[in-house]
């Protein structure tokens, strides 16, 4: 890999002829957002903010910026903010009235007395750390839970943990990286005119709408970039998206049915000798076994389950096997029981047509220094020795996987825990920027509710007030924007090649607001006074970003340096399992059992799982329950994201509710002249477990069976009621508990039954 370069001479600070002082920085959260470090330049004069514009010299962004970042100076000054620490007694949990202003010395004093208390009469994993997807907190959960807390109870209140860990499972265990994407050639200085890249011929857009959400740290409008110089798209979809409606395929599948799909693909190539026979001899295993299984779904089978007409099946394979093509997978992979299974055969066809880690190619992930991956998968806890507990933790004796899989609770189980107190209590909750019983990632989130509403302390950190810490909280603890703090954005964050960029503190925070990192740091120096002076990192937070950045191979800056380029790019090669980078032994091939890409994954057939790709229908389709047919007559999906929000938040943000005023429910135009529904109508949507209340948008972007719901709804401006109208447009209340794949990771977030009607008057 090359070294990290500085990518602009422009400095990080300018100042104008009126006074006002330009700072170039980049943002991730809070405000909410994925960690993709889009570049700002932030105006301020005598010291307010004045507006933020998009940086031209960040080389992936190129000054292009969301509505949600041109509205920060709305959350800078907005009134509701948390701005200084706030206690309130146990037993007025919920009372917004109850609410005491604190120092910081005497929160951080309550929080670690209650640690010790609550470690002393239950053990160390009765402390759990909780955290939301995709913002800055998730960078510090399991450093905060493993090595400050020194327990293993971090949790993730995910149903099938259904949000990139099943997608990373399936490239962990069949590809042997931790993390792969498609080739936007991100880390190269000329980007695509580098004599190295070439544009891939198609891009499979599987489950995901990269314009609108920008997942997992990338910048989703590359696709654009990328279609103007000649890429075409091939997309699989529920919903007509814009990417859809410009795709040479749309393969607009029944929910739920992506296996089926997915495997008549890769029947195509192998029937039709469309496969790369070199890379499949020197570098797959168990393709006889694979191939076999794909010719159990032809088109002709596919088409009956999925919808998608055969002959567009045939096509789209034909395209996909040509190089160099690429795939940007997605969201609903990971929400599905059958998730592993369509990750397998996904990348299989890619991995069969050699475009893996080739120019234009599926772009295989960094390792880092110490041959482990630095995506968030892998084996094994950091706690010390004598906190080590022979009791698994929630959830891994049930779904043993786990432990290859990731070092959090299995949150299904951790429900199940939190109610009974198996395998051991869980009292003392830690929950970072996570407003998980506002339906974003909680199934029957009034359960988990009741399920916390007793615990013996509860403290929580945001920037905002919300449902779940009024509901739970007995101590708050304000957060800064990535405006007041120093931090690193890490684009691509499950390392795949890119840049790093700088979160410089521009502004000082209002009232006596504190990052995640800072936080965390204060209290590792008041429960650890005695740690190990080798370990830096911990001394204060340059210290623990430029171990940060170090951490990448070659790369040997500090986080002051960062600060005056305010970018670093760098770059990873091709075809790392020829060099030798991908294993920790330095050898070439993959980072497998086997060294190879595992077709037949031995590591599924090892846990007792199918090693092939299978498709499982859903359990709550017509044809699984047609007793429920008639009075279930349609199908939600859900999890689709909106520009002015991330998740849960940005709901208070008056220009961005103007865009986006309610949550709304997508119907087909045919379907809501059945229901006489019309637009802008209020209307419910219902199923066996619960109902909710949403405004309708009539739009042909969805089947005339399907509905498409917002997720992640509350309203602060309703103070008076109950926790803000939580319950209100909650759509995962409609979703069933537990109702996983075999190894713990997957579940129903896009194949639900359900009816909808007008909510009169």
């Amino acid at each position: 890999m090359s070294e990290l370069r500085r990518v602009s001479d422009t400095p990080a600070v300018e100042e104008l002829a009126d006074g006002t002082k330009v700072f170039r920085t980049a943002q991730w959260s809070p405000p909410g957002c994925h960690g993709v470090g889009c570049g700002l330049r932030v105006f301020v004069k005598d010291g307010r903010l004045v507006k933020v514009e998009g940086d031209p010299d960040q080389p992936i962004t190129n000054g292009r910026l969301c509505v949600r970042c041109l509205t920060l100076p709305e959350y800078y000054y907005h009134e509701d903010r948390l701005l200084y620490p706030m206690k309130r007694a146990r037993d007025q949990r919920g009372n917004p009235e109850a609410w005491e202003r604190i120092s910081w010395d005497e929160a951080y004093d309550i929080l670690v007395s209650k640690y010790w208390e609550i470690r002393e009469k239950y053990g160390p994993d009765s402390i759990s750390v909780w955290t939301g997807t995709g913002r800055e907190a998730s960078a510090y959960q399991f450093q905060l839970c493993n090595q400050v807390f020194h327990s293993r109870t971090a949790i993730h209140a995910n149903g099938g943990w259904s949000c990139i860990i099943p997608r990373q499972t399936a490239m962990d265990w069949v590809l042997g990286c931790a993390y792969v994407e498609y080739d936007g050639a991100f880390g190269f200085e000329d980007r695509y005119d580098d004599p190295r890249y070439e544009l891939p011929k198609y891009m499979l857009v599987w489950g995901r709408n990269p314009l609108w959400s920008n997942p997992d740290g990338l910048f989703g409008h590359s696709v654009i970039d990328m279609m103007k110089r000649g890429t075409k798209l091939i997309v699989a979809d529920p919903r007509a998206s814009w990417l859809a409606m410009h795709a040479e395929y749309h393969l607009q599948l029944r929910p739920g049915t992506d296996t089926a799909l997915a495997m008549a693909l890769n029947n195509v190539i192998i029937e039709e000798d469309l496969y790369d026979h070199e890379f499949v001899e020197y570098w797959c295993y168990g393709f006889d076994e694979y191939a076999e299984r794909m010719r159990t779904m032809p088109p002709e089978k596919a088409e009956e389950i999925t919808g998608v007409p055969a002959d567009d099946i045939r096509a789209a394979a034909r395209c996909l096997a040509q190089k160099p093509s690429t795939a940007s997978v997605g969201l609903k992979v990971d929400q599905n029981p059958n998730c592993i299974q369509i990750g397998h055969a996904v990348w299989g066809i890619f991995a069969i047509c050699g475009n893996l880690d080739n120019p234009g190619g599926v772009k295989l992930g960094q390792t880092m220094k110490n041959g482990g991956s630095t995506g968030r998968g892998g084996v094994g806890m950091t706690v010390q020795k004598e906190d080590e507990n022979p009791i698994p933790i929630a959830g891994h004796e049930q779904y043993p996987a786990m432990d290859f899989i990731i070092n959090t609770t299995q949150p299904d189980c951790t429900l199940d825990t939190l109610l009974t107190g198996s395998p051991y209590p869980i009292e003392y909750l830690f929950i970072q920027s996570s407003n998980f019983i506002s339906s974003c990632i909680t199934q029957q989130p009034m359960r988990w509710l009741e399920a916390c509403r007793h615990k013996e302390f509860c403290v929580a950190t945001d920037i905002f007030m919300n449902p779940t810490i009024q509901a739970l909280a007995d101590l708050v603890l304000p957060v800064s924007t990535a405006l007041e703090h120093e931090g690193l954005v890490t684009f691509h964050g499950c390392n795949q090649p890119g840049q790093f960029n700088a979160l410089t503190k521009v502004l000082e925070p209002e009232g006596e607001c504190k990052s995640d990192l800072e936080i965390m740091l204060d209290i590792d120096h008041r429960i650890n006074p005695d740690r190990d002076p080798s370990e830096k990192k911990w001394l204060d937070t340059q210290s623990y970003l430029t171990d940060k950045i170090r951490s990448i191979p070659d790369v040997d800056i500090d986080y002051p340096t960062l600060q005056e380029w305010v970018y670093g790019q760098y770059e990873v090669p091709y075809k790392q399992y020829e060099l030798g980078l991908l294993r920790a032994d330095g050898k070439p091939g993959f980072k497998s059992p086997t060294g190879r890409v595992e077709l037949f994954s031995t590591v599924m057939q090892h846990l007792g799982e199918d090693p092939l790709p299978y498709y499982e229908e859903p359990r709550f389709s017509k044809i699984s329950r047609p007793e429920w047919a008639e009075e279930y007559p349609l199908t939600f999906v859900t999890g689709a994201r909106q520009v002015t929000s991330f998740h849960t938040e940005h709901r208070m943000i008056d220009s961005l509710r103007e865009i986006h005023s309610y949550a709304t429910v997508e119907i087909h135009p045919s379907m809501a002249e059945k229901q006489g529904i019309h637009e802008g109508d209020w209307v419910y949507i219902e199923n066996p477990w619960g109902r909710c209340k949403m405004v309708a948008k009539i739009t042909p972007v969805v089947k005339e069976d399907v509905i498409s719901c917002d997720h992640g709804w509350w309203y602060p401006e309703d103070k008076d009621k109950e926790l803000y109208s939580v319950w209100k447009s909650n759509i995962n209340e409609l979703m069933p508990h537990k109702e996983i794949g075999k190894l713990g990771l997957g579940s129903h977030y896009g194949a639900i039954p359900c009816k909808i009607y007008r909510a009169e008057g």
